[in-house]
């Protein structure tokens, strides 16, 4: 990737962060668009698995400190995603459109379900409905909007890596 990507790629990355924080907020949905794992994910599908885990693991922490009570839910769920979409978007993931919307569907999913399990909040009931139908309601939207991230970006940062 050259400079100038690089700088495009960044400022895509800082944007969907600023948007996680000021839109989401005031959509206030309970199946809300999660831009940081859009961000999260745009990062995988472009760098080695070492470099998205970091990643992963640092946008894991910032969204941590704003809920200290499952301190380290969102490191451990953003860092073992973006490892594995790293991971397996160049030997499963062709630059398919709707591929795409599935591996962003099944990241948001995956890291919902982790970080449910690691927050410890949620039990019995609450933790079914949650895991089986506001976080898959919550992945769909997510991975609508993620669509149309990677197809307004693309021009822009390039294709992900193969």
């Amino acid at each position: 990737m050259n400079t100038a990507r690089g700088a495009w790629f960044a400022l895509v990355f800082l944007a969907l962060v600023v948007l996680h924080y000021t839109l989401r907020p005031v959509l206030d949905w309970r199946a809300s668009i999660d831009f940081l794992a859009i961000a999260v994910l745009l990062v995988a599908v472009r760098a080695r698995p070492g470099v998205a885990t970091l990643v992963g693991f640092a946008v894991g922490i910032v969204s941590d400190s704003m809920t200290p009570g499952s301190f380290g839910a969102g490191a451990l769920a953003f860092s073992v995603v973006a490892y594995t979409a790293s991971s397996l978007k160049a030997a499963f993931f062709a630059d398919n459109i709707a591929l795409n919307a599935v591996f962003v569907f099944l990241g948001k999913w995956v890291g919902d379900l982790l970080f449910l399990a690691a927050e410890h909040r949620l039990g019995g009931s609450e933790f079914l409905a949650q895991a089986l139908l506001w976080s898959p309601l919550a992945a769909a939207v997510t991975a609508v909007v993620g669509l149309a991230v990677l197809v307004l970006v693309r021009p822009v940062v390039g294709t992900p890596r193969g």
